[in-house]
């Protein structure tokens, strides 16, 4: 896990809301605060979508939304005269993205091993901070996974021109 204090918050936030940069990323939650707080579950309502439904929106097999349905939502409630007393949202990565980070890691976790790979990003007193973490269903002392995703966000960043300096 590492945690990087991101330099630039108005590009960022442009990136963030306004462009598909995040889109492949599931939106697990985000909480807003202004003048309320706006929580967005990112999960997947059951009852709302039929099978059917799910197939055709490309859904079967997420219990998360992705990030670029939701987007709109969030920009929505961001944008404003003022800027949002604190956020934070929590990006995972969709289930084939994990199977494919597993298999480019050197590690021996399996899909089955790990519940999540993730990105936190929150915004307070003005400072945006994003931390990475991982959620092991198995316990171990095995951090080689952990030190993939840290070099994979830092190379991801550096791709896309977000300055972040390490906390």
């Amino acid at each position: 896990m590492i945690a990087l204090q991101l330099t630039d918050v108005k590009t960022f936030m442009n990136q963030l809301l306004c462009s598909e940069l995040f889109d492949r990323f599931l939106l697990s939650e985000a909480s807003i605060t202004k003048d309320a707080t706006f929580t967005v579950n990112g999960h997947i309502n059951p009852a709302f979508y039929s099978a059917e439904e799910l197939e055709t929106e490309g859904l079967t097999g997420f219990d998360i939304l992705p990030y670029s349905r939701l987007r709109p939502v969030c920009y929505q409630l961001i944008r404003g005269k003022h800027t949002p007393v604190s956020f934070k949202f929590v990006l995972t990565l969709s289930p084939e993205n994990m199977k494919h980070t597993l298999a480019r890691s050197d590690s021996s976790f399996t899909d089955n091993d790990v519940k999540g790979i993730f990105i936190n990003l929150a915004f307070q007193n003005g400072r945006l901070t994003l931390t990475t973490g991982i959620s092991y269903i198995l316990f171990s002392t095995d951090r080689t996974l952990d030190h993939e995703w840290d070099g994979l966000i830092k190379k991801f960043l550096a791709k896309n021109s977000v300055s972040y300096e390490e906390l």
